[in-house]
Parts: structure tokens; sequence; C-alpha cells
């Protein structure tokens, strides 16, 4: 193992030990700030503290399998378990250079989604009323919540536009690699002739933003409101609760009407409001490293074309690592975990040759 990494691995275990004997102190367990810090630290580090362990267990029992060459009755199977732990070393090695990458601050937070019809009509907003399904079945695997932000019902039964809150646990690790143009081939339900049509709908995935995160002043503000439109019912259009909010440096705009009260749309749209700013931060961080750097996984541009779902063929092919699966109705149904496990573990490679220097 090189010696610099061995030193920083070495120096990351004694804080594991440190930490572990300071949240046992009294006057730790007395402040509740402090301890949650230290608590999360621990538990960062603590997959890291654990593979230093195992790799100290191999080199101990590499240096007896040394030890036992020495003797001609046991030279063979002692150079049997040199080859097996040099393998395990080696394979070890590579899992602490993985756990030591740079995590992203992102990943452990809640996210707004937002999907949009793009080319293709009536049909672009039934497929993404299709995609909006998907992505609530396997926030419905992870056990996470979904809280719908805004609704744009299209004349088909579609959505011209949708956006939610997703909480749970690891939601933007889990799904930041959804964001940009998804693709459909299919026949229509209104196609009279069988014939094949290709539409498409914009996903975007943000991380939800604090207020601590993007600060907005509310001299930039200007906030509209407006009676909410709908099918009708108690208080919906007889208020003025739906609320438009316009961020005037960046031009961007946010609408919200899916609560009766006025204040909550607000609150709501505000959320959003701060999603959106932060993502624009985050695409162009991610576009000044893309400049520089090979990116497996897109550089998340909302206009590339990411995937296709091509109903005729029963397949799925992400565009950005030459994937294709089958299945095409359990993928629509939220089983989209190994396309989602093969992004991230596409992602983690490329950081890996990059920290490694490789081109």
């Amino acid at each position: 193992m090189d010696p610099a990494l061995r030193a920083k691995l070495e120096s990351i275990a004694e804080r594991h030990e440190e930490l572990g004997v300071m949240l046992c102190a009294p006057e730790i367990a007395q402040d509740k700030t402090r301890l949650l810090a230290l608590s999360r630290e621990h538990a960062e580090i603590a997959p890291i503290a654990a593979a230093v362990a195992r790799y100290r267990d191999l080199e101990a029992r590499t240096r007896d399998a040394e030890e036992l060459l020495a003797d001609p009755d046991l030279r063979d199977m002692a150079e049997s378990d040199l080859r097996d732990l040099k393998q395990q070393r080696a394979e070890l090695e590579g899992e602490l250079q993985k756990l030591l990458l740079p995590k992203d601050p992102n990943d452990s937070r809640d996210v707004v989604l937002e999907i949009r019809a793009g080319t293709g009509g009536e049909e672009a907003a039934l497929f993404a009323a299709d995609l909006w399904r998907m992505y609530t079945r396997f926030a419905e695997r992870q056990r996470w919540t979904v809280e719908p932000l805004n609704i744009s019902e299209a004349g088909a039964g579609g959505f011209r536009e949708i956006s939610a809150m997703i909480h749970g646990r690891d939601v933007y690790a889990l799904l930041k690699f959804e964001s940009g143009v998804h693709r459909v081939q299919r026949v229509p339900a209104t196609e009279a002739q069988g014939r094949i049509h290709t539409s498409t709908a914009t996903v975007a995935i943000m991380p939800e933003a604090e207020e601590v995160d993007v600060q907005i002043n509310p001299k930039d503000l200007e906030i509209q409101f407006m009676r909410a439109s709908g099918a009708g019912g108690q208080s919906v259009n007889t208020t003025d609760s739906a609320v438009r909010i316009t961020h005037i440096p960046t031009g961007l705009a946010v609408h919200c009407m899916q609560e009766k009260s006025q204040t909550k749309n607000r609150e709501l749209a505000m959320k959003l409001l701060r999603a959106r700013l932060l993502d624009r931060e985050i695409q162009r961080v991610q576009a000044e490293r893309a400049a520089h750097r090979r990116s497996q996984v897109g550089t998340g541009d909302r206009s590339e074309k990411i995937r296709t779902y091509n109903f005729p063929q029963d397949r799925v092919s992400d565009h950005r690592i030459g994937l294709t699966r089958h299945a095409i109705g359990d993928f629509m149904d939220g089983d989209i975990d190994d396309v989602i496990a093969a992004l991230r573990a596409s992602d983690e490679a490329d950081r890996l040759a990059e920290a490694q220097g490789q081109p």
C-alpha cells in the first residue's frame, strides 16, 4: 500500500477511536449540538475504520504465513494462503480507495422532483404521468414520503408539469442521475394506424435547499396571489390561494396551488424556488467539472437525452453507460434499482480514475 494512503487511513482509524472515547464523556452527552456533530462524524468514518481493521488483520495473517515458509512440511499450504491473502489485500485496498472518495454533500438531502412533458403533445403528457408513477412507486419501495407541490394536468389525463418533495434516506444519492431528457417510443392509445411515435419528458432532481444554503433577498421577489384553478370543490376556486413567485435577478418563476392556504402555498413555493436556485449552482459547478474531465454519467445538462423507453421492443436503454434491460413493465412500475446502481457504480469508477490521475 502507498505510504501516504496508509498514513491517511491510520489517521482516520485513530480519529474514530478518539471519537468513540469522546462520545462517552459526560460533558459531551450534556451538549446536544456537539454530541450530534461528533456522532455524525463517528458514523461517517466508521466504514473506513472497520476496513482498516480488516486490513491490519490481513497483514498479521500474511506475516504468520510467511514465517511458515521455512517449514518444508507447511510450505505448500503457506504459499497457497499467501496467494489468497494477497488477493484479499488487493481487493480491500481498492475498497479503501473508494471509501476515501469525497462524498457529495447533498447525497443525504431530500429532493424536489420535477417532471415536464416535452415534445409529443398529449402522448408526452401521458409519458410524464408514467414517469411520475414510476418514481412514486420507487419511492414506496424505499419507504420515502412524496409531497406534491404543483400539478398541471393535460386534457388527455397526463401531466404538462408536476413537482413534488420526496423525503427519506439518501434520496438525492439515489435519484440524482435521473435528471435529463427521457424519450419514449410506443404506439399511442390515440393512434389508429398503429404507428410508433417518439415523445419526450424532462426530469429534474434538485436537492432541497435550506435558507442557510440559499440567501434570497425579499426585495428580489415578485409575489403574486391568484385564484387556484381546478375541478372545483370546497375553497379550491373561491379563494386567491395560488401563489406565483418570481426571482427577479434570475427570472426563475415558481407556482404552487396545492394547498387551500395561501400561507402554505407560499411556503411550498419558496422551498421550490430555493431548490431551483441551488440546482442552478450545482449545474454550474458540474459544467465546469465536465469541461476538464470525462463524465460517464453525463454532465447533468437538462437537454441531454439520457434514456429511451422502447415499448415495442420491451427495452429500456440508458445512453450514458450503454446499459440495456428488458421487462419494461416492471421498470415502469418502479423496479429501477439495477439501473440506478449501475449509474452510481459508473460515477464512482470515473471519480476513482480521476483521483488516481488517469485520463
